[in-house]
């Protein structure tokens, strides 16, 4: 680095000094900013930032290749959609999303906290009130006009898993604190405003978050027999009086008919072979609901191949694995349930959307993460996403001396 040469200013204002004066701030803001890159750019976890980029980078192709399909089907004998609304505008709002993860990477692990815990808390008031003023779409109030569709699920999701991070993280300061119970009922809150709008796929995916977070913080597996019947419990209860997983669950144990969309799904995903029919030459993919969001991984099969197809499963398995192994080292125990939480949330809803384009698992509206289309959901993603780059971030230098995970972490639960 060059050395930054800050002249003097003159005693009793003598000489040039409106020159000195001028000249003085940008010399300091500019070394600081510098340093500031270079301290970012040592700590970041690398690795982890290009699989995220790669994925942005071809959830633009798959989104060229399903906007036509989906600009199609939504078009009227009055207006007609450009082929191309939905790519222009996810391009637009990839940039967006990307700024926004570059700019949540730079902040402190200690800044990440108070925003996740702010955005959660503002999240989960709206919950409250989504199924009084929100939009309803597909039989579901979900969203909420902000000037876009705003699903403040999207965004509660980084926030929960912060908020549990917190609360759980308590326990090394005070083990008599009911953080399980604490943790469980705020899991219990989410689950119940969801199903009122209903968002049994949300509701699902918030339970895998809170249920790999209680087992890190050490929760003995007898309480967690027991919370995992009464989750089976209460999805059976939705089984009987939400007629929308019934028909879901129903047509995902009985196959379903030709024309269900998980089995049109399935048909288009493997209707392109290994290699693909090509950019822009599928067929079956016209015919396809939701082309463009929550059966964006069927397009990619049918016009880039399985080959393509694996290659994007091997890059979200590559992103996961690469944030849990950050965090094996990790001293930290916020730090440390905050980041695999925030991953799970990440990996979880990847693997179920993949799932369900196989017909491997009932339909749950859920979008693929940095690929599918989306305003609000692409944002809300690179915001999980921005926060997991600032609590990775590890100065290389610094060697950790404690026990790490397993002295942290005590695997017993003394009045949780």
């Amino acid at each position: 680095m060059s050395s930054v040469w800050t002249p003097v200013r003159p005693p009793n204002g003598s000489g040039n000094g409106a020159a000195t004066s001028a000249y003085l701030p940008p010399a300091s803001v500019q070394r600081r900013w510098r340093d500031n890159l270079r301290i970012w750019w040592r700590e970041i976890d690398r690795v982890l930032l290009g699989l995220i980029v790669l994925l942005m980078g071809l959830g633009v192709l798959a989104v060229a290749a399903a906007s036509p399909a989906s600009a199609d089907q939504l078009s009227t004998s009055k207006v007609t959609l450009d082929e191309f609304m939905f790519l222009k505008r996810h391009v637009a709002f990839q940039f967006m999303g990307l700024g926004l993860m570059i700019g949540l990477s730079f902040l402190s692990r200690e800044q990440a906290r108070r925003l996740g815990i702010l955005v959660g808390a503002v999240m989960l008031a709206l919950l409250f009130v989504v199924p009084l003023i929100g939009e309803e779409k597909n039989g579901a109030r979900r969203w909420i006009n902000v000037g876009m569709s705003l699903q403040p699920s999207e965004f509660l999701k980084p926030g929960f898993a912060i908020i549990c991070a917190w609360v759980l993280s308590w326990k090394l300061r005070d083990p008599g604190l009911p953080v399980i119970t604490f943790v469980t009922g705020l899991m219990g809150l989410v689950a119940a405003l969801l199903m009122l709008q209903p968002n049994l796929g949300d509701a699902i995916l918030f339970g895998g978050i809170w249920l790999v977070m209680v087992l890190l913080a050490g929760v003995a597996w007898q309480r967690i027999a027991g919370l995992i019947g009464a989750g089976v419990a209460a999805l059976s209860l939705a089984y009987v009086f939400y007629d929308n997983a019934r028909h879901r669950i129903d047509s995902f144990l009985g196959g379903g008919t030709a024309f269900d969309q998980v089995d049109l799904a399935q048909r288009t995903l493997l209707a392109g072979g290994w290699t693909g029919s090509g950019l822009w030459l599928g067929v079956r993919k016209m015919n396809l609901p939701e082309a463009h969001t929550d059966y964006i991984f069927s397009v990619i099969g049918e016009e880039f191949g399985l080959l393509a197809c694996a290659l994007i499963v091997a890059l979200y398995a590559g992103a996961v694995i690469r944030a849990l192994l950050r965090m094996t080292g990790e001293d930290n125990l916020f730090a440390l349930l905050a980041g695999v939480g925030l991953i799970t949330q990440f990996g979880g809803q990847a693997f179920i959307n993949i799932l369900v384009n196989l017909k491997l698992f009932p339909s749950k509206g859920m979008t693929l993460p940095l690929i599918s289309y989306g305003g609000s959901s692409t944002l809300a993603v690179c915001f999980t996403l921005g926060l997991l780059l600032a609590i990775t971030r590890r100065n290389p230098f610094l060697v950790n001396e404690a026990g790490g995970l397993r002295e942290l972490i005590e695997r017993k639960e003394p009045g949780a």
